[in-house]
């Protein structure tokens, strides 16, 4: 079974533009989510997803930079950038990684897939029931099924490319995957400069190399003050993001 890894990458955003190239800890934070992916052990290929838009030239050029394939497609339609990496690096599996997330844990991807392959399923998120901190969820999708959705997906459901499973999971054999303790109360995503700050902070702590997501947690209890720095950050509605 081959697996591929697309990360969504994308110069725009409204609340923090160009957030996925802020230099954190002498690296961007795209390369820091490939970097986690990558040591994740379980993809045979990479690819960063990005748009046509002139903005985001500047992505491709950081993927060109640190070595990593990068396929450009449209700026509202998430899905058929998708299909355009698959088209060109054709795969039994796709998981599904976003360009805000600096703190993903290796180790947890790697514990995705092999639940996601033991179980034969066609879908596994860890969002389903959210027991993992915000900017840490790793979805796995058979490659089949994105060509099936393409043909069925309208709206937002093509800009949000799972959303449409999550809507019509009767459909399709769905998991999800969850842990404990519960970590949901803890935010590690980067949308806003309050999570900026946080996560500035972490790395400023553990230094270049990824961090587990239990170390991080137990680290992260004895340090309230950091954890209320974005603890008032709403997340945005499937919609609006």
């Amino acid at each position: 079974m081959t697996t591929l890894g697309i990360i969504q990458a994308r110069m725009g955003s409204s609340r923090l533009p160009g957030k996925v190239l802020r230099q954190l800890g002498g690296r961007s934070v795209l390369e820091r989510v490939v970097r986690a992916a990558q040591q994740s052990g379980v993809l045979d290929t990479l690819v960063v997803a990005t748009t046509i838009e002139p903005a985001d030239d500047a992505v491709a050029a950081e993927c060109a930079a640190i070595g990593i394939p990068c396929f450009r497609g449209p700026v509202d339609d998430v899905l058929t950038r998708f299909l355009g990496v698959l088209d060109q690096h054709e795969s039994d599996v796709v998981m599904r990684f976003t360009a805000d997330c600096p703190l993903l844990d290796p180790h947890l991807v790697a514990l995705a897939h092999r639940v996601f392959t033991a179980s034969g399923v066609d879908y596994m998120t860890t969002s389903i029931t959210r027991t993992l901190p915000r900017g840490l969820d790793v979805e796995v999708v058979r490659t089949p099924v994105l060509r099936t959705i393409d043909a069925l997906a309208t709206d937002h459901h093509r800009t949000h490319v799972t959303s449409y499973i999550y809507t019509h999971a009767d459909d399709f054999d769905v998991i999800g995957l969850t842990m404990q303790p519960d970590l949901s109360h803890l935010r590690l995503t980067l949308d806003t400069e309050d999570d900026w700050k946080l996560i500035e902070a972490i790395v400023g702590h553990f230094g270049d190399e990824p961090i587990s997501v239990r170390e991080l947690a137990v680290w992260l209890a004895g340090r309230p003050d950091l954890i209320e720095l974005n603890a008032h950050v709403l997340q945005k509605a499937l919609v609006q993001a």
